[in-house]
């Protein structure tokens, strides 16, 4: 037999035992599998394709949609190498995820209200009630306020220790689901202890990646809750405009001076007259 030349594949022995083809159908679906010049291909691909052409990282996969679901599954079992069968299977995903957006369904164009809401001084109080009064109130509390965000038509985005981070469609709800946890809060009791919620509402176009929203229109409604004192609901001026006030009363109009909220943004406070 002549000598294999560099890069040319060995062919399969009729012979072999069926244990060392095996053996070796899986040695050569690897090589193929790590060729460079498919893996070159392949990246090509994705970056022609409609989505997010690195949809695959932990950031674009951190939610609980079946998409960021079966993504991580794929990522689990990705080999130590380069891998061409997967970069083609998260192309596939990719694609799956661009058509769910254009349905409207995590856009970075589709407009939302973006509450946030924590409780003030709940840090403080913790330290002094200890951990068993602290996760009863943050069980009640939690309870409370996901069930009157779930009742407006919002969804919880993320838990963030003693609140929340939650999108709404329409504007009015997001404003009706603050101030119904608000209530439901402060009915709240736990060794003598009433926790105060405070919230913050702006109006944006946040851009959906995995199951988190990012972008300058969440840092504003963080800012926007920042800035609310206890047992207060702040919006943003671009909410404000966007909702019917009958039924509501409103503080006074001022600019928001915070690190990444445009000079011109003010804030205004909400409750129910």
């Amino acid at each position: 037999m002549s000598p294999m030349e560099p890069g040319e594949i060995e062919p399969l022995n009729e012979l072999d035992e069926p244990v060392g083809r095996a053996a070796r159908l899986r040695k050569l679906a690897a090589r193929v599998d790590s060729q460079p010049s498919l893996l070159t291909a392949a990246e090509r691909l994705r970056e022609r394709l409609p989505g997010d052409a690195r949809f695959g990282d932990p950031l674009s996969m951190a939610g609980e949609q079946p998409i960021e679901l079966v993504a991580r599954g794929m990522s689990s079992l990705r080999p130590r190498r380069k891998s061409v069968v997967q970069e083609l299977g998260l192309a596939g995903l990719q694609v799956w995820q661009s058509f769910s957006e254009a349905t409207g369904r995590g856009h970075g164009d589709l407009e939302l209200a973006i509450l946030f809401t924590d409780l003030a001084g709940f840090s403080a109080w913790a330290l002094k009630a200890g951990d068993a009064a602290a996760l009863e109130l943050l069980r009640d509390v939690g309870t409370s306020v996901e069930t009157t965000i779930a009742e407006h038509g919002g969804r919880i985005v993320k838990r963030l220790g003693d609140g929340v981070m939650a999108t709404f469609l329409v504007p009015q709800e997001a404003v009706e689901a603050a101030l119904d946890a608000q209530a439901a809060v402060a009915g709240i009791e736990v060794a003598g202890y009433r926790p105060r919620m405070r919230a913050g509402i702006h109006w944006g176009s946040p851009r959906k990646l995995g199951g988190d929203y990012l972008g300058v229109d969440v840092n504003i409604a963080a800012r926007v809750s920042d800035a609310a004192k206890a047992d207060q609901v702040l919006v943003s001026d671009v909410l404000l405009a966007r909702i019917d006030q009958e039924g509501l009363s409103t503080g006074r109009s001022k600019r928001l001076r915070a690190d990444g909220a445009p000079r011109d943004l003010h804030v205004v406070r909400i409750c129910r007259q």
